[in-house]
């Protein structure tokens, strides 16, 4: 698979977005370098942000090659304390798709921070290629058509409903799922990974 070219778009919209959210946010929104909690437990993300974090690793090689080694230890770290509980391929990192596999993720490394963090500075040293779980996570924003607005437990303290919601940070979600539509091969029924797994997926390709 290769990273779809319009995944340029999707980031742009997505930070434009989270600028405008911050703006109406003011000081309701404390997210922060730094501020860390987010950080911590496992998450899935899918094919499309496995391809952006390899590709994000592929340029740090080039351009950070002490950053790329740092973050690859800390991935295989953090693989060599879970793996043994891995709710699906510990080998490859895909996500289980049973029942069993999913309710199994929920209590899953929930403790462990993402190898992504930066201890020394609370930095996500892979910012630029973040997953779309970690862009959407803050300002108020709707998960699917119809859902409830959420938002960081940490944020909007004090805030009404309607305060929130004029806060609210539209998510292109009918674009990312376009480009995930993109992947060659398709993959069906799509696999979720982690972000340890992704990382270093990206050195087991062959260099373009």
């Amino acid at each position: 698979m290769a990273l779809p070219v319009g995944d340029a778009r999707l980031v742009q919209i997505m930070d434009a977005a989270l600028a405008e959210a911050a703006h109406r946010a003011g000081p309701w929104l404390v997210c922060r370098e730094g501020c860390t909690p987010c950080c911590y437990g496992a998450f899935a993300i899918n094919a499309l942000d496995a391809e952006r974090l390899m590709a994000g690793l592929e340029e740090l090689r080039s351009t950070g090659p002490a950053l790329a080694a740092a973050l690859e230890e800390r991935a295989r770290a953090w693989i060599r304390e879970h793996s043994a509980e891995f709710p699906g391929d510990p080998v490859t990192g895909t996500l289980g798709q049973t029942e069993a596999d999913q309710q199994a993720f929920e209590e899953f490394a929930n403790e462990a921070p993402c190898p992504a963090l930066d201890p020394a500075t609370g930095r996500c040293d892979v910012y630029p290629w973040r997953p779309m779980t970690c862009r959407v996570f803050g300002p108020p924003v709707r998960m699917g058509k119809g859902d409830a607005l959420g938002c960081c437990e940490l944020c909007f303290q004090g805030a009404t409903e309607a305060e929130i919601a004029a806060c609210e940070m539209p998510a292109p979600h009918d674009l990312e799922a376009s480009l995930l539509d993109e992947l060659d091969p398709v993959p069906d029924p799509a696999p979720e990974t982690v972000v340890a797994y992704a990382m270093l997926a990206s050195s087991a390709r062959p260099a373009r």
